[in-house]
């Protein structure tokens, strides 16, 4: 393999992080003294934010609140989450042994997402994955953020790849949308954060486990398949 850069988002691509964003949502639920909500109804919105997690579930409750008390829970909400950012989150499965094969294969990697920076080190470092990549970009990185298309080939070069060489791994329309911008192929993985199932973004390919990234980046780096 020439020297290929692999671009993963985070939430719901690299990690399942629900459990922990979905308890910062209910934290500040209670702030509201509104009930908390169920997990399954509040996980769509985790690849639009946090602040759209918190919206959407006081909208669950036929409430609303103005603008300075979101921007108040979710200053709320960034607190509790970093304090408890990875008390349940995890890789997803087959995740570090599909990197390890394909990092003897010469590849090299990096995480591309509208996460926080700090936040997402903070994870990384927690979940012991910090360093398997050579750059990370969140939403604070650079002056712009996915779906920009120079989000993406930002990190890759920051990585010290070429964007022309490379394979952006995603979870939601946002992922697909920035790769198609930069001209970049994009695998899509069905087990994230988007309502819309993955096969109708129309990823280059659907990757159903990390088992399968070997044969979807083989397929995706060799010219004549592109």
């Amino acid at each position: 393999m020439q020297t290929l850069t692999i671009a993963f988002d985070l939430d719901g691509t690299l990690v399942e992080t629900a459990p922990d964003l979905i308890r910062a949502t209910n934290h500040v639920m209670t702030l509201t003294g509104l009930p908390a909500v169920e997990g399954p109804d509040i996980r769509p919105y985790i690849s639009f934010g946090a602040r759209a997690m918190i919206e959407a579930a006081v909208k669950m409750h036929g409430s609303k609140r103005d603008s300075a008390e979101v921007d108040r829970l979710y200053a709320e909400f960034l607190t509790h989450y970093a304090d408890n950012i990875a008390v349940e989150s995890h890789a997803f499965p087959g995740l570090e042994a599909a990197l390890d094969r394909l990092a003897a294969r010469g590849a090299r990697f990096a995480v591309c997402t509208n996460k926080s920076e700090v936040l997402s080190r903070q994870l990384l470092t927690a979940l012991g994955l910090i360093n398997r990549f050579k750059a990370i970009a969140g939403r604070d990185t650079f002056a712009v953020y996915k779906p920009n298309p120079a989000h993406l080939t930002g990190v890759i070069e920051r990585a010290g790849g070429d964007p022309t060489r490379a394979i952006m791994v995603g979870d939601s329309e946002t992922d697909i949308a920035t790769a198609r911008a930069a001209d970049i192929p994009v695998i899509g993985v069905p087990f994230g954060y988007t309502a819309t199932p993955m096969r109708d973004l129309g990823p280059d390919i659907v990757m159903e486990h990390y088992d399968q990234l070997d044969a979807a980046v083989e397929q995706l780096s060799t010219p004549k398949e592109r």
